[in-house]
Order: structure tokens, then C-alpha cells, then sequence
């Protein structure tokens, strides 16, 4: 294979394996290690090795600093409140019980002799935001336990690879006598480290803040800046690097006035490209035959590690905290490895090999190993189990609507009759009160203000309405709640049927989310329909009564809203898209009331939803 074949097939395997990870709900790891596998050693259509040369391990290195920044940039103080002890242990007390769990039953039931199994050992105290962060988009458990998971994985990287550091150059220092000097680099390591990291997250910090850069040239002069103190620190000691980027990330993400959130966007779409191609590139690495020489032991050191290691270090770590016994139990079930565990355990397999100590190849099967195991039990587990202990998040089947006037009270109660919960935000006192008569959960004030960020709770949601008679407004929230709930679930009405006033003073389309219920219908057009006494109702369909059959019965007195198909599966009507609901769903409209008197004259049939239903 090609250099330039191998290089997209990389990145085309790692972004369809990402896909297809969304499409059937599992982790996307879980695909890109079974691609690696299948490019790498079954078939042998991609060698890494041959492919990067020397630049292997640097790429990996400069990839890993990378997402170790952007994981920097989501940790924000107020979000481990209560819970910053906790992770304190986790990564202190916590990662030498693993270590210590790990390296015994590497020696007792793999075999390593006492110094690769120490090395051994430290690699398995890091579990990564390679991992966990992908992992808890399946997961989706509570977010104090998403927090301390997230946090976890994101500072024992670097922390994880010092150590592994500290433990090598024991290693070697035990034959020379000299363990005072491995101490000494271990403080240097971490004191440059924290110096870089801090001196120049404070700096690109002032810099952004006071607006010293054009808005082009922020994430190219973040990313070089990344990039830069990463391999500074490194020139002045060797591993600081992570621990400087990781600082610096988090030294960014808690300063006040930095505009961080493009720079995450930014870095997040990288990140996800990085860890799609990494897992490829690594599993494509593994040597199968190794597997063969560890046997029946590295099954027993995973299910030591799982079930011995990691709840230990959980349990010493949360006494005393708030968590309850359930969180618990799902914090320790769930510590996946990941980059930084292969990319470290390669890179000083070869160390150790030079050094002349024994089993170095071993140890990265057996490192791998580990890292598919966990990924695949814990990948597979860890959503049903956080469900069954009952600290998963609902499945976003919610609705964030922007308004609480009739309009959005009248579609937010169909909305809750089907199923389907409705959160009302409005800044009208009168509107929220009207609302929360009708038994509406509702958000007293503005959608897009800092309360908003800290009060407003998304859990279960995982659509916008934006159904506010003010188009500005509903543009404003669309491109808030696009982040999070993603473009394709960002709808918002037309303001009004006035094209060229639209295109003189309304927002452009791209701001606005998708056009909710057709071209041909407004805010102002609905909310006059329900003033002249129109209310939504649903209709359910069937073989004798199908949906032709509805727009031709409501011709020009109903518009659809939704309908909800036999999967109970909750469809929009939109400009986009022809929906043609079928017998068995049902199909909510606002409609007026039925004239007393209705010959069949008159009554033209429709040809579309947009004709007759503007959806």
C-alpha cells in the first residue's frame, strides 16, 4: 500500500468507524481497534512502522498533546465542586493501588520478572480522555459522575506517563545505585512541567482576553502555541511535555474574560480526528503472536485489574464524599486505557530492550490486551449498568422551547401528551406563569444569558424550538444550543410571510436552525390562527384514513406540527424534508374548528405537505 493510499485509508476508516459508532450506539473505540486489527496484522495492508519510520513516535506524541490540551480546556472548577478530593485521591492514593494491583499480577500470573512488571504497572494507572470522554457520549451517566470520570482521565495522562518516567529510570538507576538521581529528574519533570504549563497558558491567556489577535488567526497561534510548549518542555525535560500542555489547558479554561469556547470547537473536531486515526495506526501495530505467549494470564491480570484494582482505588478514594453507592459502583466499573497507555508502554518496551531487561515485547501485548479488554467490556456494560443502578441520563427525547406565548404552550402540551417533555424559556413573567399553570416545566429568563448557562438544565433534552415571536432571539438561542444538541436538532418558526422585509432586516437561514411547519407559514400566521380559535389536535392514521385523506379534510383550516411514528419515534415537520406519515402513526396540527356547513365543492386536493400543510 501506498503512502498516500495508506493515509486516506487511515483517515476514511477512522471517521466511518466514528460514524457508524453514532448510528448503532456504541463506542466508537470499540470499531476503530477492530479496524486497526483488520488493516494491521490480518490482512497487512497497513504498517505504521514502515509507513511513519522515525516520525512514529513524535506524531503520536504531538497527537496526544493535543487532545490532552483540548481535554484541559472542558475542566472547569465549578463542575468538580464537592467532588475535588475525590479526584485528588483518584490520581494519588488511587493510581498507586492500581499500580500496585497491576504489577503484581503481571509478575504471579504473566510472568514478568519484578522490574517489567513495575514498568508494567505504571502504565496501568493512566486511563485517558482518549477513552473516557468518547465513551461517556454512550454512557451518558449523571454528570457528577461524568465529571469525576472526565476529570480522572484527563490529569492521570500526564501524571500517568511522569510516573511510568519515575518507575523506568528506577529501573535502571537500581543497577547503578543511584535512585536519588531518578528522584531528582522525577521533580524536575514535574516542576518544568508546571512552570511551562502556567507561564504560558497565563500568557495566551492576556493575549486572547485583550484581543491581540485577529479572530483567523486564533486557533492557528493556539494550536502552534500548543504545539510549541509541548516540545519546549520536553527539549528541557524529557516527558514534561503533557503535563505542561494539560496545565495550560486548564489554566485557560478557568480564567475569567478568555474566549475559550471557538478555540474548543476547534480543538474538538481535531481531537476527534486525531483519536480516530491514532487507534487505527496503534492497533494496526499489535503483534497477534505475542497474544499467544501470554495465555490463559492476561486474562487474569484484566480481571484483576477490573475487578480488584480499579473498585479499590474507588473505594479509598471516595470516602467520606457525597457520592452515593451507585455512583460509586459505575465510577468504578468504568477506567478504559487508552493512547497514552499503548503509545508509553511501546515506547519504553524499546527502552527496556536496549537496557537489556527481558519481556519488553510481552509487556505490550499485554498492555494492549488490557486496553481492548477494558474497552470491550467496560464499552459494551457500562450503559445498561449505569442504567440498571439508575444513573444514566434520560434519553434525549426533550424539547428547549424558546417562548412561553400561546403558540409554544399550546405545541408544548401536545408535545407532553405524546411523551414528549416541553421546557418552556421566556423572559415574560405573565407568559412563564401561564405556562406553569398548564403544568409546563419552564425557565424564568433569557435563554442566552450567563443564568441561562448555569441554572438551565438540558438533561433529557435533545431538541430547540425556537418559537419566540422575536427572530433575533430565536436566532441567538439556535446558535447557543447548536453545540450541544447539534445542528440537525435546531428548529426555529418564521417570524413573518414578509419575503422582502425578511431579507432586509430577518436573520439569514444558516443562523436560524431549520424552518419549522414550510416556507408558507409564520409565527404571525399561527399565533392569528389560534386567536380565531384554532387548537392542536392529533389524528391517528390507518389503511382507510391515511394522510392524504387528513390534508384533504383540513384543506387550508390545519397546519401539521409533528407526527409520531408506530417506533414512537417523534418527526418535525419541516422545509427540508416531504414527511408522509403512514397508517399506525399519528399526526398532531394546529387546525380551526370545522365550519358548520362543508360541501365537498370547492375542495382542491393536495398534492404535498408544503401545498396544503406548509410542512
Amino acid at each position: 500500500m501506498s503512502g498516500l493510499v495508506a493515509l486516506a485509508t487511515i483517515a476514511v476508516a477512522g471517521v466511518a468507524c466514528q460514524y457508524l459508532a453514532w448510528r448503532v450506539h456504541l463506542p466508537a473505540i470499540l470499531l476503530l481497534l477492530l479496524a486497526g486489527i483488520l488493516l494491521g496484522p490480518v490482512t497487512g495492508w497497513l504498517q505504521p512502522d514502515a509507513l511513519f519510520g522515525d516520525l512514529l513516535f513524535p506524531i503520536l506524541s504531538l497527537s496526544v498533546a493535543v487532545i490532552l490540551f483540548e481535554g484541559g480546556l472542558t475542566l472547569k472548577r465549578e463542575d468538580i465542586r464537592g467532588h475535588g478530593l475525590v479526584v485528588q485521591r483518584m490520581i494519588g492514593i488511587g493510581s498507586l493501588i492500581v499500580a500496585l494491583v497491576a504489577g503484581i499480577a503481571a509478575h504471579f500470573f504473566a510472568g514478568f520478572g519484578w522490574r517489567t512488571a513495575a514498568l508494567f504497572g505504571a502504565v496501568m494507572t493512566v486511563t485517558g480522555p482518549t477513552v473516557v470522554v468518547p465513551m461517556l457520549r454512550t454512557i451518558r451517566p449523571t454528570r457528577t459522575v461524568s465529571e469525576v470520570l472526565r476529570w480522572e482521565g484527563i490529569l492521570i495522562d500526564p501524571l500517568g506517563a511522569l510516573v511510568t518516567v519515575l518507575v523506568f529510570e528506577l529501573i535502571v538507576a537500581a543497577s547503578a545505585r543511584d535512585v536519588a538521581h531518578a528522584l531528582l529528574l522525577f521533580g524536575g519533570m514535574m516542576g518544568v512541567g508546571l512552570a511551562a504549563g502556567l507561564g504560558a497558558g497565563w500568557v495566551l491567556g492576556v493575549v486572547l482576553r485583550r484581543h491581540w489577535l485577529p479572530d483567523y488567526l486564533i486557533n492557528a497561534v493556539v494550536l502552534s502555541a500548543v504545539v510549541g510548549v509541548f516540545v519546549g518542555a520536553d527539549l528541557l525535560a524529557e516527558e514534561s511535555g503533557l503535563l505542561a500542555v494539560t496545565v495550560m489547558g486548564v489554566l485557560l479554561a478557568n480564567m475569567r474574560e478568555v474566549p475559550v469556547a471557538e478555540i474548543l470547537d476547534f480543538k474538538e473536531t481535531l481531537s476527534i480526528l486525531l483519536v480516530s486515526a491514532l487507534f487505527v495506526i496503534l492497533a494496526a501495530r499489535i503483534d497477534l503472536a505475542a497474544f499467544g505467549h501470554l495465555g490463559w494470564g492476561a486474562g487474569a491480570v484484566f480481571l484483576l485489574i477490573q475487578l480488584v484494582g480499579r473498585p479499590l482505588k474507588v473505594i479509598v478514594a471516595t470516602l467520606g464524599s457525597r457520592l452515593s453507592w451507585r455512583e460509586r459502583v459505575l465510577i468504578a466499573w468504568v477506567g478504559p486505557r487508552g493512547i497514552v497507555a499503548a503509545a508509553v508502554a511501546a515506547l519504553f518496551a524499546i527502552r527496556l530492550d536496549e537496557a537489556g531487561v527481558p519481556q519488553a515485547e510481552l509487556m505490550v501485548a499485554l498492555v494492549f490486551g488490557i486496553i481492548i479488554a477494558t474497552v470491550l467490556v467496560q464499552g459494551l456494560s457500562a450503559r445498561p449498568l449505569a442504567r440498571w443502578l439508575g444513573v444514566a441520563e434520560p434519553e434525549p427525547r426533550g424539547f428547549l422551547v424558546i417562548g412561553a406565548n400561546a403558540l409554544a404552550r399550546a405545541i408544548a402540551c401536545e408535545l407532553n401528551e405524546l411523551g414528549f417533555e416541553a421546557m418552556l424559556s421566556d423572559s415574560s413573567k405573565e407568559d412563564i406563569r401561564r405556562a406553569r399553570m398548564a403544568g409546563l416545566r419552564t425557565f424564568y429568563g433569557n435563554p442566552v444569558s450567563e443564568l441561562a448557562d448555569r441554572r438551565l438544565d438540558l438533561v433529557g433534552i435533545g431538541r430547540m424550538l425556537g418559537l419566540s415571536p422575536d427572530p433575533d432571539l430565536n436566532a441567538l438561542a439556535a446558535l447557543r444550543y447548536k453545540p450541544e444538541l447539534g445542528a440537525g436538532e435546531i428548529y426555529s418558526v418564521r417570524s413573518t410571510l414578509d419575503v422582502s422585509g425578511e431579507q432586509r432586516r430577518g436573520v439569514a437561514r444558516q443562523f436560524r436552525g431549520r424552518l419549522l411547519f414550510g416556507e408558507q407559514v409564520s409565527y404571525a400566521s399561527l399565533a392569528e390562527m389560534l386567536k380565531t380559535g384554532a387548537s392542536v389536535h392529533t389524528t391517528r392514521l390507518s389503511e382507510a384514513f391515511g394522510f392524504p385523506d387528513f390534508l384533504r379534510e383540513h384543506w387550508k383550516r390545519a397546519v401539521p406540527l409533528f407526527a409520531l411514528d408506530p417506533k414512537d419515534r417523534l418527526h418535525l415537520f419541516t422545509s427540508d424534508q416531504d414527511l408522509e406519515p403512514g397508517p399506525g402513526w399519528r399526526v398532531s396540527a394546529l387546525a380551526l374548528p370545522a365550519p358548520e356547513e362543508e360541501g365537498a365543492e370547492g375542495r382542491a386536493p393536495a398534492a404535498s405537505n408544503s401545498d396544503a400543510a406548509a410542512g
